[in-house]
């Protein structure tokens, strides 16, 4: 049976796409058109094509295009605005169509199929709060670059200041670091300057900050004799410390900014959803609103392995015949953001906070027991998946986390079971 729609596929690229009309009987309404996204006389020639199309056969356009990042968004937008039902499908599922015939040939043929699965598109407010996130986490990886790069430049002019501060970009450390000119400069400034200088960054009064000058002083002359004489080194020091201060107020800002918006849409159901997630021991403000940016529309997953897979923490499956693969990894074929996060609050989980008690007790305790016979990375990634379980029964039964154990889930289980016979 045909299906009573015209089918439009849209092969999206950068700059320009490629239409294609298909009707229910497979047959091409007319050659497939270039549209080029920057230019509106072709875009809107696209449109009254497919409406010719809807109008010869008496029949409604779906629309049909392949999820690519951010190249989809402009003739997206434009379709909808223009009235026309518009989906976005996983590159996936487009690419394993080509396998449904010898001949491996992409075609559009799959916007026929009526049980094709479509990808939710978040409300615009969501993206704001998505793409945000991805910067912030962008950014950070570029903190962490610089970071890096800083280290090896103090390990070859300033060897024995590593390990002075606990963290070798944390505010007393760069701000002695972009004081110093040289060691021999460092040497000869005022000792009333510098431990005002520590004061001031480190937030922990005067005899803090005289403890540690004597230990710089120590070590820039200890490093006199270990490093070679490269003053200009210290200028590029000085660079990485000003782009690291751009980052971080860069990322404050990003912070605010999604603050902002989060208070603009306080009534949303959506922030609703992430203050849930936020009542999980272990997941933080930001790691709250980037897995419910990640995942957009709740109402889109069923039950958890759907979650696992959209996440990518699925395992991969290799088996063959009575064959069964029992080195099997992550797929990692979802959001590597909200991997990100899911490690992260797995690490979390498993920790004791600064009373020594634990973050989260059933999973530190379950982690222990896992730990006892694999690897600590394959127990990490079965908290994931608990993690990933913990997120969903919040947001399915719309309440925030309370911790049970094992024993006392199996009590309130039994006990829903003899109510509902």
């Amino acid at each position: 049976m045909n299906n009573p729609y015209i089918s439009v596929g849209i092969d999206v690229g950068a700059d320009f796409s490629y239409v294609c009309i298909m009707m229910p009987s497979y047959e091409l309404f007319c050659k497939p058109f270039k549209v080029v996204h920057t230019d509106l006389s072709s875009m809107n020639k696209a449109v009254s094509t497919i409406k010719k199309a809807e109008v010869e056969f008496q029949m409604k356009s779906q629309i049909f295009l392949e999820s690519t990042g951010i190249f989809h968004f402009p003739l997206f937008c434009f379709l909808r605005e223009s009235g026309f039902e518009v989906s976005v499908i996983n590159p996936l599922i487009i690419h394993s169509t080509k396998n449904m015939d010898i001949r491996k040939v992409k075609n559009d043929k799959f916007g026929l199929d009526p049980t094709i699965r479509k990808s939710l598109i978040p409300d615009g407010f969501v993206l704001n709060l998505r793409f945000l996130c991805r910067e912030y986490y962008s950014l950070s990886d570029d903190r962490t670059a610089l970071i890096n790069k800083l280290s090896g430049y103090v390990r070859l002019v300033f060897p024995a200041f590593i390990g002075i501060f606990s963290q070798l970009a944390g505010g007393a450390s760069l701000a002695v670091l972009n004081y110093t000119q040289s060691l021999d400069h460092l040497l000869s400034a005022s000792d009333d300057e510098i431990i005002g200088l520590i004061a001031k960054a480190a937030r922990k009064g005067k005899k803090y900050a005289a403890e540690k000058y004597i230990a710089i002083l120590d070590a820039a002359t200890v490093s006199k004799t270990l490093s070679m004489q490269l003053p200009n080194v210290f200028t590029l020091i000085h660079s990485i410390i000003n782009h690291i201060s751009l980052i971080d107020q860069q990322m404050d800002d990003i912070l605010k900014t999604i603050n902002s918006i989060l208070d603009d849409n306080h009534d949303h159901v959506f922030v609703r959803q992430i203050q849930l997630i936020d009542s999980i021991p272990g997941v933080g403000f930001l790691s709250a609103v980037t897995i419910m940016c990640e995942i957009g529309d709740f109402k889109a997953f069923k039950n958890p392995k759907q979650l696992f897979s959209y996440f990518g923490v699925d395992p991969s499956v290799n088996d063959s015949g009575k064959f069964k693969g029992s080195r099997n990894h992550m797929s990692k074929r979802g959001s590597r953001f909200a991997r990100r996060v899911l490690y992260s609050i797995a690490l979390a989980s498993i920790r004791n906070k600064p009373n020594s008690q634990p973050m989260n007790a059933v999973l530190q305790a379950y982690y222990q027991g896992k730990v006892v016979s694999k690897f600590k990375k394959v127990a990490l990634g079965a908290i994931m998946h608990k993690v990933c379980n913990i997120i969903f029964a919040v947001l399915r039964d719309d309440s925030s986390f309370v911790l049970r154990s094992p024993k006392e889930h199996i009590c309130l289980h039994a006990l829903s079971a003899s109510n509902a016979a």
